[in-house]
C-alpha cells in the first residue's frame, strides 16, 4: 500500500486535486509580450499553463511541496477554511476554461498526452465537487493528530531554518485543528462521517499525543531529540527549548481540544451505518470514487462479479500449493495452520524488522534481470511508528525525494507479532519496496522531460496495480522458493481479489461489516487482526482498494499480449521500461501505449525469426 493515511493523500495527491493549503500573497503577473513578439506555440501555451497551475498547487498545498522536496512553503500548514475550499473549487473551473482555449490538434504528440491527462483530471475534480470529502478529516488511519508526528519523520533536517520552519508549523496547529473541527462538525450535521465502528480506537490514538512531558511527544522525539552535526550545539539547545514551548502552548492544547471534541461531541454523532451508499448522494459518490480510482468505466456490480471469479481461480491455485506443502487437511484447516503454527512467527520486533531488511537486500541485486532502468534514489526499511501501529495496515511506502535528500521509506508493522507471519513477507516487500512502489515512484520522479503534475501525481490503478503486479515477479527474482512463501504470494493476490467483493459488497450491495470479515476469513489465510484492520480501511476509503486488482489484471493482460505478439522477440526488460517510461497512466492510456510499442517492435525486426 502506498500509505493508507492522511500523509498518503499528501504524497500522492492527484495532479489536479484541489488539495487544501495556506496561500501566500499572489505573485506579480508576468509582463505581457510586446506587440512585435511572435505568438507562442500551442505547446508553449500549454506548458505555461501547466507550470502556472503547478506553482499554484505548491502554494496551496505546502505539505505536498515539502514531500517532493520543495522547501519554499515549509513554514505553512493547510488552510482548511470554507473560503479556501470554495477558492480551490473556483480555481479548477478557471483552469479548465483556460485549457479549453488551447487547440489540442495543434499540439505535438507528447504535449497532446499532457493535455489529455490534465483535462481528464480537471474534469474528475470538478465532477467531485458535489461530494464533500472535506468533511472527513479524521479516521483510524490518520488525521490532525498524526499530521505533525508523520511530517516530523520526513521534514528536511539539515539546517537551522528547517527546524525553525517546522516550529512555525507547530504553532499553526491550533488553527488547523480548529478548521478541521469546523468541517467535521458540519459533516456530522449532514450525516457524513466515518462509520462509528471504525473509530473505536481513535480516542486512544489521540490520547497518545497528550503527554505530560513534551520531550516524550512523538513530535519532539522525531524532530528535536537529535540533530545533524551541521547544526551548532547552541542552536540545538535553542531549538529544543522552543519546541518544548510550542508543544506546551500550541500543540498540546490543540490536541486536548481535538480529543474533547472527538469524545464528547463527534463520536456520539457518527453514523452506525457502514457503506458509503448510506450517506446523502452516497451511491453516486461511490460510483465517482470507483471511476476515478480504477480509471475504468466498470460498475460496482461488474467489479463484484469479477472479484468472485478471481477468488474462485486463486482458490484453485491455493489448493495446488497446499498439496505441494504436503498438508493433508482442507483449505480452511491449512489457513488455520498458517495463522497459528509458531514456526511462522518471530519472537521479537527486531528479528521481524531484520528479516524484512534481509529480504529487501536479496531482491536488489536481481532487479537488472527484469529492468533496464533503475532509480537512483535508495530506500530503507523502518517500523511503523508506535503511535499508529495498532490501527495501521501491515505495511506502507512513503516516497522519498532526491531534492530533499530523503530516501524512500518502506514501513513494516511490528505490532502484534502473532499477526505477522513469515510467509507473507516476501510478497509484501516486493509490493512496497522493489520492484513495487519505490522503484515505480522513484523512476517517475526522475522523468524530467515530463511536466511536474505527471512526475509527482499518479493514478491509483496504475500505482497499486504495479505494486500487485510486482508481487507476481517474485519467482523471476529468485523468491518464493518454498510452498509457504508461494502461498503467501497467493494470499496477497487473494487479498486483493477479496477486496473487489468486499468493498463493493459493503458500499454498493449493503453487506454488513461482519459479512465482509467472514468472507475474508473464508478465502484468505491472513490473520484476524489484519482482516479486521483491512475491512475497516475499506470502510473509510471507499473504492481505493479496488484499484490494485484491476490494475494488476491489466498489466498481466498487456504482458501476455506482448509475449504472444512478439514471441522470441519479447524482451521483459524492454517491456517493463516501456510500461514505466511515461510515469503513471490511466489504464486505457497504458493499454494504447503498450499496443503501440508492440507494433513498433514488430516493425523494427526484418526477416523471419528462427
Amino acid at each position: 500500500m502506498n500509505r493508507a493515511s492522511l500523509l498518503f493523500v499528501l504524497l500522492v495527491v492527484p495532479a489536479c486535486a484541489t488539495a487544501p493549503a495556506s496561500v501566500p500573497a499572489a505573485s506579480p503577473e508576468a509582463p505581457a509580450p510586446s506587440a512585435s513578439a511572435p505568438a507562442p506555440s500551442e505547446d508553449a501555451r500549454l506548458a505555461a499553463l501547466l507550470e502556472e497551475d503547478w506553482q499554484w498547487r505548491l502554494r496551496e498545498n505546502p505539505l505536498f511541496a515539502t514531500a517532493i522536496g520543495d522547501s519554499r512553503y515549509d513554514d505553512r500548514l493547510t488552510d482548511l477554511s470554507f473560503e479556501a475550499i470554495d477558492r480551490r473549487e473556483q480555481h479548477a473551473l478557471d483552469v479548465r476554461r483556460q485549457l479549453q482555449g488551447i487547440d489540442p490538434a495543434r499540439l505535438s504528440e507528447s504535449s497532446r498526452l499532457d493535455y489529455q491527462l490534465f483535462l481528464r483530471e480537471l474534469e474528475e475534480s470538478i465532477e467531485g465537487q458535489r461530494f464533500p470529502t472535506e468533511y472527513l478529516q479524521l479516521s483510524q488511519l490518520g488525521g490532525p493528530h498524526t499530521l505533525l508526528p508523520e511530517l516530523a519523520l520526513s521534514m528536511p533536517r539539515a539546517t537551522v531554518k528547517n527546524h525553525e520552519d517546522f516550529l512555525q508549523r507547530m504553532k499553526l496547529l491550533p488553527v488547523y485543528v480548529e478548521q478541521s473541527i469546523a468541517l467535521m462538525r458540519k459533516g456530522a450535521e449532514a450525516g457524513i462521517t466515518p462509520p462509528r465502528v471504525t473509530l473505536r480506537e481513535v480516542a486512544g490514538l489521540l490520547q497518545k499525543q497528550l503527554v505530560d512531558d513534551p520531550t516524550k511527544s512523538p513530535i519532539y522525539l522525531n524532530a528535536f531529540a537529535s540533530f545533524p552535526a551541521s547544526i551548532p550545539p547552541e542552536d540545538q539547545a535553542r531549538l529544543r527549548e522552543q519546541a518544548i514551548v510550542a508543544l506546551r502552548e500550541s500543540v498540546l492544547p490543540a490536541y486536548r481540544e481535538l480529543h474533547r471534541f472527538f469524545v464528547s461531541e463527534y463520536l456520539p454523532r457518527t453514523r452506525e451505518t457502514i457503506g458509503l451508499s448510506a450517506v446523502p448522494e452516497g451511491a453516486a459518490w461511490y460510483a465517482w470514487n470507483v471511476r476515478r480510482l480504477t480509471t475504468t468505466d466498470l460498475s460496482p456490480e461488474q467489479i463484484h462479479e469479477l472479484g468472485l471469479s478471481e477468488v474462485a481461480r486463486i482458490r484453485a491455485e491455493m489448493e495446488q500449493v497446499k498439496a505441494q506443502a504436503g498438508f493433508k487437511g482442507n483449505l480452511p484447516a491449512f489457513f488455520h495452520f498458517l495463522r497459528t503454527d509458531p514456526r511462522f512467527f518471530f519472537d521479537s520486533r527486531d528479528a521481524l524488522l531484520v528479516a524484512y531488511r534481509d529480504i529487501s537486500k536479496r531482491i536488489d541485486p536481481e532487479l537488472p534481470r527484469l529492468f533496464g532502468r533503475l532509480p537512483r534514489l535508495p530506500y530503507g526499511v523502518f517500523p511503523v511508528p508506535e503511535y499508529s501501529e495498532k490501527t495501521q495496515t501491515t505495511a506502507y511506502y512513503m516516497r522519498g525525494s532526491q531534492a530533499a535528500g530523503r530516501a524512500g521509506r518502506y514501513y513494516a508493522n511490528t505490532y502484534d507479532l502473532k499477526s505477522r507471519p513469515k510467509w507473507e513477507m516476501e510478497a509484501l516487500s516486493l509490493h512496497e519496496a522493489v520492484p513495487g512502489h519505490h522503484l515505480q515512484i522513484s523512476l517517475m520522479q526522475e522523468l524530467e522531460a515530463l511536466p511536474a503534475f505527471r512526475r509527482y501525481g499518479g493514478y491509483t490503478a496504475f500505482v497499486e496495480g504495479w505494486g500487485l503486479y510486482a508481487e507476481s515477479l517474485g519467482s523471476e527474482l529468485g523468491l518464493y522458493r518454498d510452498p509457504y512463501a508461494r502461498f503467501g504470494q497467493l494470499t496477497y493476490e487473494m487479498w486483493r481479489a477479496v477486496r473487489l467483493v468486499v468493498d463493493t459488497g459493503m458500499h454498493a450491495k449493503r453487506w454488513t461489516r461482519e459479512q465482509a470479515i467472514q468472507f475474508f476469513k473464508d478465502n484468505a489465510s491472513k490473520t484476524e487482526h489484519d482482516i479486521t484492520v483491512e475491512v475497516d480501511r475499506y470502510l473509510v476509503w471507499p473504492g481505493q482498494a479496488l484499484a490494485y486488482k484491476l490494475g494488476e489484471l491489466k498489466l498481466k493482460e498487456l504482458r501476455a499480449l506482448a509475449t504472444q505478439e512478439l514471441g522470441p522477440r519479447f524482451d521483459v526488460r524492454a517491456f517493463h521500461d516501456e510500461v514505466l517510461g511515461q510515469g503513471a497512466l490511466p489504464l486505457s492510456f497504458l493499454e494504447a501505449r503498450v499496443k503501440s510499442w508492440v507494433e513498433r517492435q514488430k516493425a523494427t525486426v526484418s526477416g523471419p525469426v528462427r
